[in-house]
Formats: structure tokens, C-alpha cells, sequence
């Protein structure tokens, strides 16, 4: 996992809106890179729901926020749809974003041992650096964390 002063590794992955989202094309103002674990949960809906409900503030500060999990395009169009996000969710199938940001982890289910997405967010700032890496531990009340964040990052010039 990148830490806190890394360069953010460099995506480029498609949106449910069928547009490709590329973080270095946003250079110049902090992003928001929220990676969830999988469509159509509980857990990530809500998180999603969260996100989408402050993106109007993030908005404000003039920062985008995007969601990435591993599930295809076509299930984030029907995950979006169905709950009405305003953030695009990212397709990453081949994991690399995932892999990258070392958010693809071992976990474990009610005794279960899988491979899977560790709920985490990382503020990537205007030049490109980590400036915060926000676990999502309780899910709800997550992205008030991460707006917080981008509050305090922004409130630094």
C-alpha cells in the first residue's frame, strides 16, 4: 500500500457513465479515490449512497470523487442505477488499481479466508501525492471522514 507522500499510482479505467476515468489527468486539484468491495452489498451501498449524498461539497471544493471495485462496467451501471450515485464508479476486472494501491487483500468471513477489496480511501492531492488514507472501519458516517479530510488538505493551500 502506498503511504502518506507517495505518488498515487496511475490509472486509467472505464466508468459506468461510459466515459474512462485517468488520475493523472487531474492533476492540479486534490482526488478522492474511494475503493469498495463489491456491487449490490449492504455495506457498499451505503458507502456509495454516503459519497454521493456529500458530493455536491466535494463538488464545491472543486474535487471528483471516484469509487473503483473490481466488478464489470455493466454491473456498476445497474449498481448506479438502482441507487442513483452521482460519483462515476470505476471497473477495475483485472485488479491492477486494486493491486496497486495494496487495497487487494486476504480476508476473512465468518471463518472464511478470500481474496477481496479492502474497504480503504485515499485523498490524492493536486501534485500527485498520497495525502490521506482513510480505512473505513464503520462504514456509515465514511465519507464525512474523507470530506473532512479534503477540508483540512484544502484549508493547508
Amino acid at each position: 500500500m502506498p503511504a502518506l507522500g507517495d505518488t498515487a499510482p496511475d490509472f486509467a479505467l472505464p466508468d459506468d457513465r461510459g466515459g474512462h476515468f485517468k488520475l493523472s489527468g487531474h492533476r492540479g486539484a486534490p482526488v478522492v479515490v474511494e475503493f469498495y468491495c463489491e456491487d449490490d452489498t449492504e455495506g457498499c451501498a451505503i458507502e456509495n449512497a454516503e459519497f454521493s449524498a456529500l458530493k455536491p461539497e466535494f463538488d464545491k471544493l472543486g474535487v471528483p470523487v471516484v469509487a473503483i471495485s473490481p466488478q464489470s462496467v455493466e454491473s456498476h451501471r445497474k449498481f448506479s442505477a438502482k441507487h442513483g450515485y452521482k460519483q462515476p464508479l470505476l471497473a477495475d476486472t483485472d485488479l491492477a488499481a486494486n493491486k496497486a494501491y495494496g487495497v487487494w487483500q486476504l480476508k476473512k468471513l465468518w471463518g472464511r479466508e478470500y481474496m477481496g477489496t479492502v474497504r480503504t480511501t485515499f485523498v490524492v492531492d493536486g501534485s500527485g501525492k498520497i495525502a490521506a488514507i482513510l480505512r473505513a472501519s464503520r462504514i456509515k458516517g465514511h465519507a464525512q471522514h474523507v470530506l473532512d479530510a479534503v477540508k483540512a488538505l484544502k484549508s493547508k493551500g
